[in-house]
C-alpha cells in the first residue's frame, strides 16, 4: 500500500493522490503540500514573516493594506518592511532615506522592542508546547526537532508543524513560514523559498540536486567577500562546489572549506540545541548629524555601555572581550577591541575602555554611528574580582549596584551619571538606527 505523502494545511487531512497539483483532493484547499519524504522528515524551521511589520499590523488594522516600515529617521536604516512596501523594493537594511524615495508614501513606524520580544516569546512558547527541541536564532525564528514526537502528537513532524503554523496564527495574529527537512541547514533554506505564510519541504533524496544550480551565497557563512572570492576562482554555483574535493577546498579556503563541502551537498549534522549560548552581546546607534569630537561622542557611548552592562546582568553574564564600533560618514566600518584582566558586567568598566578606544579613533574623522559590545563571556560569578590594579574598582562597583537597585525600584530613568548628560538631553538625541540594530545578541 502506498503510504499518504499528501499533507492538507487547512483541514489537516493526507492523502495519497492529486486531482490538480496544490489542490487538497478532501476539502478542495489550494494549500496542499505534496512531497515523497514528507511523512519521514523531523527538522523544522520556522520564521515569522515581516515579523515586526506584522505585529504592527495586528495591533493597527487601519495599516493592513498599507505599505509599512519599521525603522527610524531618514539616516537610519530599514529594519522590516511589509510585504506591501516589499513590492516597491523596500528590503531591510536598506537606508531609510533610500526605502522613503523609493515608497513615499509608506507608514513608517519606530520599532517598540519591547512589544516584539514578548510576542516573539508567545511563539516560542506555542513551539516548546510542541516539543523541548527548539533553538531559536533571533526574536522570530527558530530550529525545532520533532523526532519521537509522532505518538505525542497523533501525527508525523509534518503535521505538527502545520498545524502549530495555524495555532501561530490564530492565537498570536502573525503568519509564520515553515522550512522542512531532515537537517538545520536545509530546513533554514527551505523556509525561505516559500512566504509568506509559507510551507517548503526538501527531502534527502533531492537534496544534492536542488542545491546545483542555486548561487553559493545561499550556504551560511558565504558573506560578500568570501562569495567574491570564490566567484574569482570560478565557481557561482553550489554545483561548483559539489564538483571540488572537501580537502582542496579546505587547503584553499581554510576551515571554511569543510562547511563549503558539506553544506554543498546537503550534509549538515548539527544537532538543534536548545538555549544556545550567547556569545556576545551589543549595543549601537546612529545619529542625526555626524559627529567628530570625543567629548561629544563619550554620552552617547555611556548610554550603550549601560545598555550592555544591564543586559549582561540581565542574563548573569560577564565580558573580557570589549569592541568598540564606529561606521564614518561614508560608510566605512572600523572596530577596536581589548581583553580585559577578568570579565565585567559593569558599565564602568565597559566606557572606560571603549573610551580609551575611542580616544585613539578621534582624529578629525566624523562619525555616523558608534557601538560597543561584549564578548568572550562567562558566568557573573567571576565578574569583577578585587584587582590591586584598580584600587577604586570596588568603590565604583558598588555605586553601580546602588544605581541599579534605584532604578529597578523607581524606573530606569530615575537615576544616572553626569557623563550621560554632557551633551545636553540625550532623550533628544537621535538613534536614526532602529531599535533591534541598536541591540544584538549573537549566538
Amino acid at each position: 500500500m502506498i503510504a499518504p505523502r499528501i499533507l492538507c494545511r487547512d483541514c489537516f487531512g493526507w492523502s495519497t493522490v492529486a486531482r490538480e497539483p496544490g489542490r487538497c483532493p478532501i476539502c478542495g484547499s489550494r494549500r496542499a503540500v505534496e512531497h515523497p519524504e514528507l511523512r519521514d522528515l523531523t527538522i523544522a524551521h520556522l520564521d515569522c514573516d515581516a515579523f515586526y511589520a506584522s505585529v504592527e499590523k495586528r495591533d493597527d488594522p487601519s495599516l493592513v493594506d498599507r505599505p509599512v516600515i519599521i525603522g527610524g529617521g531618514r539616516r537610519g536604516v530599514v529594519s522590516a518592511a511589509c510585504y506591501v512596501a516589499r513590492v516597491y523594493g523596500v528590503r531591510s537594511a536598506m537606508p531609510m532615506f533610500k526605502a522613503l524615495d523609493a515608497c513615499p508614501h509608506a507608514v513608517v513606524i519606530k520599532p517598540n522592542m519591547a512589544k516584539y520580544v514578548a510576542v516573539g516569546a508567545e511563539i516560542r512558547a506555542l513551539m516548546r508546547d510542541v516539543t523541548p527541541l527548539v533553538e531559536p536564532l533571533s526574536i522570530d525564528e527558530a530550529f525545532m526537532d520533532l523526532s519521537g514526537t509522532e505518538r505525542l502528537h497523533g501525527g508525523p513532524p509534518a503535521e505538527t508543524v502545520a498545524r502549530l503554523a495555524r495555532r501561530v496564527e490564530e492565537r498570536v495574529g502573525v503568519t509564520v513560514s515553515v522550512g522542512l527537512s531532515f537537517n538545520k541547514f536545509l530546513a533554514k533554506v527551505a523556509s525561505d523559498l516559500d512566504k509568506p505564510r509559507g510551507y517548503f519541504v526538501i527531502g534527502a533524496e533531492e537534496a544534492e540536486r536542488f542545491l546545483a544550480d542555486r548561487p553559493v551565497s545561499l550556504i551560511w557563512g558565504v558573506g560578500k567577500t568570501l562569495q567574491r572570492t570564490l566567484v574569482a576562482d570560478g565557481i557561482r554555483t553550489i554545483g561548483d562546489l559539489q564538483r571540488l574535493d572537501e580537502r582542496d577546498l579546505i587547503r584553499r579556503y581554510g576551515g571554511i572549506g569543510q562547511r563549503l563541502a558539506r553544506f554543498s551537498r546537503g550534509r549538515d549534522t548539527r544537532p538543534v540545541e536548545p538555549g544556545s549560548v550567547i556569545k556576545s552581546v551589543s549595543s549601537e546607534t546612529t545619529f542625526d548629524a555626524d559627529i567628530s569630537a570625543l567629548d561629544a561622542l563619550t554620552p552617547y557611548l555611556w548610554r550603550l555601555c549601560e545598555e550592555v552592562s544591564g543586559r549582561l546582568k540581565r542574563k548573569a553574564l560577564a565580558g573580557q572581550i570589549v569592541t568598540l564600533k564606529l561606521k564614518t560618514g561614508d560608510f566605512r566600518l572600523h572596530t577596536r577591541q581589548r581583553r580585559l584582566p577578568s570579565p565585567t558586567q559593569l558599565a564602568d568598566r565597559l566606557f572606560r575602555t571603549a573610551t580609551d578606544l575611542l580616544r585613539g579613533e578621534t582624529d578629525g574623522r566624523r562619525f555616523r554611528l558608534i557601538g560597543v559590545g561584549a564578548s568572550d563571556l562567562v558566568a557573573e560569578t567571576f565578574a569583577d574580582p578585587p584587582d590591586l590594579a584598580e584600587p577604586g574598582l570596588d568603590r565604583r562597583r558598588r555605586v553601580e549596584v546602588a544605581i541599579d537597585a534605584v532604578r529597578a525600584k523607581l524606573g530606569a530613568t530615575a537615576i544616572g551619571k553626569g557623563r550621560g548628560l554632557r551633551s545636553g538631553n540625550l532623550k533628544q538625541s537621535p538613534s536614526g538606527r532602529p531599535r533591534e540594530e541598536e541591540e544584538d545578541e549573537n549566538v
